[in-house]
């Protein structure tokens, strides 16, 4: 694996500088994307490969240390027959959801490579573009948060919770499928070329404890446990069962602002923890505050098994002096 400083941050050793990226660093918040994207419909341009690459590769001129792959976390479902539409206010809404055990059957559970083909050419694209400048990011949601876009739900937990209730079948041979899915799907694009995985679980941070080691933990498990050889990394946003996350095996966490950057380090002394700076710091703060969070970040993190990132997306409201001076803070 290449020595970038992401991927040996990730694996715990001893850094320079602390690395740093965003979640949602390509998107609408930046003019250059807008620019390059210009009003397309969101898949019909993800699966513009040119085109998605030049999206992906946007936030390379702010100085960021690595590159996140531009796609949705319902690109899986697609591959494996389900279609989505991108609404807006809403997310994601499937053409026909998953409702019944004759729904799931339309779902291909090993689907092919050939079938997300536009994201692996995206992957063959960003690297020749990057030559190994910067490591490169593959991801995938975790199989509750895409569950929960596969029924039509989205975020919203009751409907969630009164599907639950009444297909429990169902939405357990969902997961299941959508886990093993993931898993190849991940190492396929480890296989070839992807330098880290980030594993998605978007909304699972809203569950229960009893809820979350249901529904979440041991897809998360397992999904790490299978990919191999790149460091991985778990996302759940705002999410306050930190110790079943500890314990999924991935190599790094990525915390919300509700815990404590320093008070996790010592609790989890192997673990490295990405984050924690909060977005609407960069979304609705001057420069000069962005530049003090992250300055408390990195004081909080002590400099070693860290990676400085948000505690989820940047806001598409997002002033480009904000990223600016986010990252100037970051390299010091």
């Amino acid at each position: 694996m290449p020595d970038h400083l992401l991927a040996r941050a990730a694996r715990g050793e001893p850094v320079e500088r602390v690395p740093v990226w965003a979640m949602r660093q390509a998107g609408r918040w930046d003019p250059e994307f807008r620019r390059v994207r210009a009003g397309a419909e969101f898949f019909a341009f993800s699966e513009d490969v040119k085109k998605a690459a030049e999206a992906t590769l946007c936030p390379r001129r702010f100085g960021v240390d690595a590159i996140i792959l531009f796609y949705d976390i319902t690109t899986l479902p697609l591959a494996m027959g389900l279609p989505f539409e991108l609404k807006s206010g809403r997310g994601p809404m499937p053409d026909r959801p998953i409702h019944t055990p004759a729904d799931l059957e339309r779902l291909n559970p090993h689907p092919t490579p050939h079938s997300y083909q536009h994201i692996r050419d995206l992957l063959a694209e960003v690297k020749s573009r990057l030559a190994g400048e910067l490591p490169v990011i593959a991801f995938a949601g975790s199989p509750f948060t895409v569950a929960t876009y596969c029924i039509g739900t989205g975020k919203d937990m009751t409907a969630t919770r009164k599907f639950i209730a009444e297909q429990p079948v169902v939405w357990d041979r969902l997961l299941k499928t959508l886990s093993h899915a993931t898993a190849a799907f991940l190492n396929q694009l480890v296989s070839e070329g992807a330098d880290v995985v980030q594993l998605f679980d978007s909304w699972a941070g809203m569950l229960t404890e009893e809820e979350y080691r249901r529904f979440a933990q041991p897809f998360h498990t397992h999904i790490l446990g299978e990919v191999k050889n790149v460091p991985r990394i778990l996302f759940v946003k705002e999410c306050p069962h930190l110790d079943l996350m500890a314990s999924t095996g991935a190599d790094v966490v990525s915390l919300g602002v509700q815990h404590d950057l320093a008070a996790a380090q010592a609790a989890y002394p192997n673990l490295v923890f990405q984050g924690n700076v909060d977005e609407e710091v960069l979304r609705t703060g001057t420069p000069e505050q962005v530049g003090a969070a992250v300055r408390t970040c990195l004081t909080a993190g002590g400099g070693r098994r860290h990676i400085l990132n948000l505690n989820h997306g940047v806001g598409k409201e997002t002033p480009v002096a904000n990223f600016e001076a986010y990252i100037r803070a970051a390299k010091g």
